[in-house]
């Protein structure tokens, strides 16, 4: 799977860490919809930070689709709100 973080490019991720991240994006779920900022901002950490570790960057000059795209680190819990739908960032 292809994963871009907005603002800073595209890992490949393997689709077995799904699990793992569909926990971190339930968490971020809860605390955009409960108005969390500190939570908020703790688990979008994480999620990028599982991101980053677990998927292999691709080159700067690669252009693949993107199957799920990742708020920037510093997104506001309203421009996440946006973005998410009723299954959050990640799909199950």
């Amino acid at each position: 799977m292809i994963v871009r973080i907005m603002g800073e490019g595209q890992v490949r991720l393997d689709d077995s860490h799904l699990t793992e991240l569909n926990k971190l994006d339930d968490e971020l779920l809860a605390e955009v919809e409960g108005g969390d900022e500190a939570g908020f901002r703790r688990t979008l950490a994480a999620l990028l930070d599982s991101v980053r570790h677990l998927g292999t960057p691709l080159p700067d000059d690669a252009l693949e689709p993107s199957e799920l795209i990742l708020p920037s680190p510093d997104a506001t819990v309203e421009e996440v709100r946006t973005m998410l739908s009723d299954d959050g960032l990640i799909p199950g």
